[in-house]
């Protein structure tokens, strides 16, 4: 088989076997198989992950990346390779991203010699709770030396044959606020004998639209969203509790800090005026992605930078961020868009799909940047 058609046996593969965070055991078995057969020394990280290990000329490493889970997700394709795990689906193209990792495995196995050594890295979890984030603390970019690391996502904002990138921040720092109102309930009817915890939420939520409006620098991004509401249990009684939860995103950590602050001063302030208690609790998710500036401007100077969009920062979260805390890395955009062939859903669709072309644009990608660094 030609490269184009092993990329395609390892998506067609993998898309049938989706499985959440931590739970990839068909997937890792299938991973892990792949690449003994090429020849690489694999090891267990992060429960269900993978790292695959060649060694170079030079101990210096650099790292490639790809997530391994799929989401709760009933699958729509109507493709021949369908989902065969019910109620879930690689509706994010993780998938896709396992398979151009494989796939340059695959590359790099026929090419001597290395000057300097690679490592793959395999990670659970990125949907969350975040994988990332556990293989750092396991110390696998200082075993092996890692000096950079890569990493890419499909992207159907982008048309196939580009890919997007920037330097400095790329995304947004992310978190969890779950807030619970206590009041008193009481009969509908007897409203001044109760203290009534919708009343309270309103407040809380008006209140909190002045956050991003009045107490952030225009200039910042923050975003600040009350995503679900329950309480109340019918008509005529006054609520006693209710339940809020939202999500925090922002563009730096100071501006990411400063919402949170602003909510709890609220909440606060509001258990005062009314009487009641507000219980509010923070789960510090994802930072920034941050691409490193030097490289990338390798990549301007390159070949590469005739197909590179210069894109914005996004709002979407992505753990990758936590390696790039320890090493300089890239993070990219692999553009997915085709509109002849009507591969155009967003990620996180039950309909997404995408070309085999853009597998083969994920290795040539890899393969020159490390072309760039002088790996072989």
């Amino acid at each position: 088989m030609d490269l184009k058609e092993i990329l395609t046996t390892h998506r067609e593969y993998l898309h049938q076997i989706p499985e959440l965070g931590f739970c990839e055991f068909k997937t890792s078995a299938y991973l892990k198989e792949q690449l003994e057969l090429l020849g690489y020394k694999v090891e267990s990280t992060a429960k269900t992950g993978l790292l695959a290990y060649r060694k170079g000329e030079s101990d210096e490493c650099i790292a490639f990346r790809s997530d391994m889970d799929g989401l709760s997700l009933a699958e729509e394709t109507g493709v021949a390779f369908t989902s065969k795990h019910q109620g879930k689906m690689h509706g994010c193209g993780h998938d896709g991203h396992m398979a151009i990792l494989l796939g340059f495995a695959t590359h790099l196995s026929k090419i001597e010699p290395l000057k300097k050594s690679v490592l793959f890295i395999l990670q659970p979890a990125e949907e969350g709770p975040g994988g990332a984030e556990v293989i750092v603390k396991e110390g696998v970019l200082k075993k092996y030396k890692v000096k950079f690391i890569f990493g890419l996502h499909l992207y159907p904002e982008i048309e196939e044959g580009k890919f997007g990138l920037r330097s400095g921040v790329m995304t947004a720092q992310t978190g969890e606020v779950d807030i619970v109102i206590q009041g008193q309930g009481g009969h509908g009817a007897i409203p001044h004998k109760a203290n009534d915890a919708l009343i309270i939420m309103a407040q809380l939520i008006n209140s909190y639209q002045s956050i991003v409006s009045r107490n952030l620098n225009p200039i910042d991004g923050g975003v600040l969203t009350i995503g679900t509401i329950h309480g109340g249990e019918r008509r005529n009684i006054i609520a006693e509790k209710v339940e809020l939860t939202g999500t925090i995103r922002a563009f730096s950590e100071e501006v990411y800090e400063t919402i949170k602050r602003r909510i709890v001063e609220i909440n606060t302030g509001l258990e005062t005026m009314f009487n009641a208690k507000v219980k509010t609790q923070f789960i510090d998710m994802y930072p920034c992605i941050v691409n490193d500036k030097s490289l990338f401007e390798l990549v301007c100077h390159s070949t590469l930078g005739e197909k590179m969009i210069e894109i914005d920062p996004m709002m979407i979260a992505e753990d990758f961020s936590y390696y790039q805390k320890e090493v300089p890395g890239l993070f990219f955009m692999l553009g997915s868009r085709n509109d002849a062939l009507g591969f155009t859903n967003p990620l996180h669709h039950s309909k997404f799909n995408f070309s085999d072309n853009v597998l083969l644009n994920g290795v040539e990608l890899y393969d020159e940047m490390c072309r760039l660094l002088n790996v072989y």
